[in-house]
């Protein structure tokens, strides 16, 4: 929970992120025998209501034709997004001004930077529900590697199979045929696990998202300018903060970022390294089936083990190979951010008037997102933390103190441009090297 700018506790911003709320009213989330999952999931960041669920559909789904579960993972993301309710209708003054907002930021963005490609983005006023399918959509290269990766430890011949996948669990007789059965299974397993775990994590995202970039997620999509009212408005009530310039202020935030991602080489050096990451897993099929161990594939509710703890699931097979890639790709966030960063201030500086502390509360948004964090870096490896962006805020300072703004805009021209690990924390080496490149 963040601190508010007067030392005080900002409240929850939506009593559906209560983990001790339990819709269903059973503090141990039982249902009837009629109802194939429990009315609750306790293991998810929050309680939410599964009545909604198609468990026929879910259940014929499980054949996926794919490498992740993508019914599963669209159901599971709507629901945690929602908490299972009805979401309140957007407000048509709420679009209004935020659609002026953001074509005013367009101009004074492009102004300070020159990266006029965003001018073609879309501006989306949507809800939560909304936010998660279109993530899952962006984020579908990635998270398919990270499921063929998966996938290859599941198959019969070098699977070893937990004893809660025996024959006895599903009351049929053992014998070589139903084990042949059992194991025939397997392949159908990964993509339903992945579905559950994707789902899961792009759901609990979208209860918090303001917008689009939030989190240095690896979208494959065109850029696009969205806002979340909701979360918004939630954020503005537990900050106190003037609802014109908090709006502003995202509009600024959310174009800057889609200015960048507009560069073609930026967006696919994102995807590359988080889908080179994910390709990177070892997978020990031994450690897998020990860590399912826990789950019994006759009770599908079990599954909640994998969003409660998504990180040791995937800790226990990380390789060292993923360091290098995983280092590459912070530098990448961690400059993006403080680029972002630079010209969020010295646009916003001149244009809003409580732009401090708005930038305060961002800060620690940022910053204290808690499992939003780890659940992206539990499914997808991706971690920035304080240290990430106040390296990246150090560099673009040290490069403007050296050459001023113009030198810093060099970043974005072509891939090799941008610092790599060596020189990240050297602007004066980045400065030397790039005049080289283009004298």
């Amino acid at each position: 929970m963040p601190s508010s700018p007067q030392g005080g506790d900002a409240p929850d911003d939506d009593p559906d992120s209560d983990p001790s709320a339990d819709p269903s009213g059973d503090p141990n989330g039982e249902s009837g025998d009629d109802q194939p999952f429990p009315s609750s999931f306790p293991g998810l960041p929050f309680n939410f209501d599964l009545s909604g669920v198609e468990f026929a559909a879910l259940a014929s789904a499980l054949q996926s034709s794919g490498p992740l579960n993508w019914p599963v993972a669209t159901q599971l993301a709507s629901i945690v997004a929602t908490g299972g309710e009805d979401e309140p209708a957007i407000d048509t003054a709420a679009r209004t001004q935020l659609d002026e907002l953001a074509r005013a930021a367009r101009t004074h963005v492009v102004a300070e930077t020159g990266l006029a490609d965003m001018f073609s983005a879309e501006v989306r006023t949507i809800d939560r529900r909304e936010w998660a399918t279109l993530h899952l959509d962006a984020l579908k290269p990635v998270l398919e590697q990270l499921a063929i990766t998966f996938g290859a430890a599941f198959q019969p011949e070098s699977f070893v199979m937990p004893e809660t996948f025996g024959p006895e669990t599903f009351g049929i007789e053992d014998s070589p045929e139903t084990a042949d059965a059992l194991r025939s299974m397997l392949p159908m397993l990964a993509p339903l696990l992945l579905g559950v775990q994707a789902g899961s994590m792009v759901g609990y995202l979208a209860q918090h998202a303001l917008g689009r970039y939030d989190l240095p997620l690896p979208a494959a999509d065109e850029p696009s300018l969205c806002f979340v009212v909701r979360n918004i408005d939630a954020f503005e009530t537990d900050w106190s903060l003037e609802r014109a310039d908090l709006r502003f202020y995202l509009a600024i935030h959310e174009v800057v970022h889609a200015a960048v991602r507009s560069v073609s080489w930026v967006r696919k050096a994102m995807v590359e390294l988080a889908t080179e990451y994910v390709s990177g897993y070892e997978v020990d099929a031994t450690i897998l089936g020990a860590r399912l161990g826990d789950i019994d594939p006759s009770d599908p509710a079990s599954m909640q083990a994998l969003t409660e703890h998504p990180n040791e699931l995937l800790g226990a097979i990380r390789s060292d190979r993923q360091h290098e890639v995983l280092t590459r790709a912070r530098v990448l966030h961690a400059v993006l951010e403080g680029y972002a960063d630079v010209i969020l201030e010295r646009v916003g500086n001149q244009l809003i008037p409580t732009f401090d502390r708005i930038h305060e509360a961002m800060a620690r948004h940022r910053l204290e997102r808690g499992d939003a964090e780890r659940f992206v870096e539990g499914l997808l490896g991706l971690a920035t933390d304080r240290e990430d962006y106040e390296r990246g805020a150090a560099f673009c300072a040290g490069v403007i103190e050296r050459s001023g703004i113009e030198a810093l805009h060099h970043l974005w021209e072509r891939p090799e441009m941008a610092p790599t690990p060596n020189d990240f924390d050297a602007p004066g080496l980045w400065l030397a090297r790039i005049e080289m490149l283009d004298p």
